[in-house]
């Protein structure tokens, strides 16, 4: 595993790299509001992917490589990961396809900034809906705005709320809550056949 810091306009983040034996696109994967990218479902997600052949960075974000637990707001989470995006594309995945994704706050970044990182798909794990019990707050617009191939993977429990489908983005119902620990085979099932599946085109 290789680790490196990168230099953002709102301090370092760190990248952390899982090499596949073969390479084909490069998966960046960033953490949870309160959490780090050793979740169980960020792991599980991680795994699958290096089975079908694409690199993952797992990315913390500045304010958790600071050590403040509170997160950033939006502009410099999404200005934070675009730096760290364009630093990644042009070293540990040049000339590769690069999939934006992310679990919670993680996701809803990854949505929002995949059009200016040029992601050719997004990976959503969690991704909250709505803030628990005020289904009014909605941030379904987030997902809706994506415009490349992109996976939800929710828990039908999940207080977060569950996400509508679009013409862009498909969603996978596991069984427990906004963790996505109770099901972690399916969660890899699910995520390996679907960057199998959109990948492809860019297979050589």
């Amino acid at each position: 595993m290789t680790r490196a810091r990168i230099e953002t306009p709102h301090g370092p983040a760190c990248a952390e790299l899982h090499c596949a034996e073969e390479g084909t696109a490069g998966l960046l994967l960033g953490h949870g509001a309160g959490g780090g990218v050793g979740a169980p479902d960020l792991v599980a997600a991680t795994r699958a992917a290096q089975q079908v052949g694409v690199h993952v960075a797992l990315v913390e974000q500045p304010y958790r490589v600071a050590g403040r637990k509170a997160p950033a707001p939006a502009k410099q989470l999404d200005t934070a990961w675009l730096a760290v995006a364009e630093e990644l594309s042009a070293t540990w995945f040049d000339g590769l396809p690069l999939v934006f994704g992310g679990r919670s706050s993680g996701a809803r970044v990854a949505c929002r900034t995949a059009a200016s990182g040029q992601a050719a798909a997004v990976l959503c794990l969690a991704f909250p809906v709505h803030p628990p019990g005020k289904p009014e707050k909605t941030r379904q617009p987030e997902l809706d705005g994506v415009e490349v191939p992109t996976l939800v993977v929710q828990g039908e429990r999940d207080p977060f709320g569950r996400p509508e489908g679009g013409p862009h983005h498909e969603i996978v119902l596991l069984p427990g809550d906004h963790s996505l620990k109770a099901d972690l085979d399916g969660l890899s099932r699910a995520v390996a056949e679907w960057l199998a599946r959109v990948l492809r085109p860019y297979a050589a």
